[in-house]
């Protein structure tokens, strides 16, 4: 009798043991997580790597649209009601983002609060800001007076936008903390990995001149040692002249400039018409993750950049210096 009470008594603590874990495991397949809203895909990519299964995020831009000019939509403004965590590239490159805060009524995400990460803090930024008492008007274009802020091309610039991400995940779900850190440990090997790669790839063709549409790439340019000697357009966002566009193919057929890189987001007509005048080559590269279909994550966005501009070079015959 005190035999089966015994056994009785072993069966139900195991049960009750069993039932414990279930509920524990359950607990932690279904725990809440971070619902998080980016401005560009980029950062998307970025805080998936380093948030992995502890977030849900979501970019507003489109990677192949011009980040400059989003049209503040009431989907996004209740997306970001909804959100736990808002990161931004910040400068001023998404003036539209104050709309759609101010649209979410979410205290959470608001500027100077934890759920509101800028991670542009601390990166090294490039391009002439303006200074002093400089008078800005329509004239200049779109200038952005704290510097160029298509900073992400430069992948050590990626780390640090990491670290700022990180920073605001563990601020969020401190509980996930040594996850987070985990992941950021992982995200920086691969970058310096794959940076190496990068630098041996692109080196033999370091100081070649190229023309750009926007003023995309001086992080970019700084970094793997290609050399923007003008742009399509005169001032960033101003539409070229005639006169600009004529200056531009004499600059190129003296100089021998046998590349004119293009983003998505911009118009393919004039730049087909210096290509028809000079001879160059019209490479369409993205500035971000998900600007082509080929390219899904942040790491893939310069193997795409690296390998098409090397291929271009390739394909004009432009002398390397191996």
């Amino acid at each position: 009798m005190l035999k089966d009470k015994i056994s009785k008594s072993v069966i139900i603590l195991s049960f009750s043991i069993f039932i414990f874990f279930v509920i524990l495991n359950a607990d932690n397949a279904f725990a809440k997580k971070l619902k998080v809203m980016t401005t560009s895909t980029d950062l998307k990519s970025i805080t998936e790597y380093i948030g992995g299964d502890k977030v849900e995020v979501e970019s507003i831009a489109k990677g192949y649209a011009n980040p400059h000019h989003v049209d503040p939509k009431p989907s996004f403004m209740v997306k970001l009601g909804k959100a736990d965590l808002f990161i931004r590239i910040g400068l001023d490159l998404e003036l539209w983002a104050q709309l759609l805060i101010d649209g979410a009524r979410n205290p959470r995400i608001r500027f100077g609060t934890p759920g509101h990460v800028i991670t542009a803090v601390g990166v090294d930024l490039q391009g002439m800001a303006v200074h002093g008492e400089a008078m800005i008007d329509r004239s200049l274009g779109d200038v952005h007076i704290y510097g160029n802020p298509h900073f992400w091309l430069d992948p050590l610039n990626g780390k640090i936008m990491a670290q700022n991400i990180l920073e605001g995940l563990k601020t969020n779900s401190p509980e996930n903390a040594r996850y987070f850190e985990n992941n950021k440990r992982l995200f920086d090997s691969e970058i310096d990995t794959r940076l190496a790669k990068w630098l041996k790839r692109i080196k033999p063709y370091s100081g070649t001149k190229v023309i750009a549409y926007h003023r995309s790439w001086p992080n970019f340019s700084k970094r793997f040692g290609i050399n923007v000697v003008d742009y399509v357009e005169p001032k960033p966002g101003i539409a070229p002249s005639p006169a600009h566009i004529a200056a531009l193919i004499k600059r190129m057929k003296s100089e021998d400039i046998r590349v004119l890189i293009r983003e998505p987001c911009y118009e393919t007509k004039i730049p087909k018409f210096i290509s028809t005048k000079t001879g160059a080559s019209v490479l369409t590269l993205p500035v971000s993750v998900e600007g082509v279909s080929e390219v899904k994550d942040y790491f893939e966005l310069f193997d795409y950049i690296i390998e098409n501009l090397v291929s271009t070079f390739e394909k004009q015959e432009i002398a390397s210096h191996d």
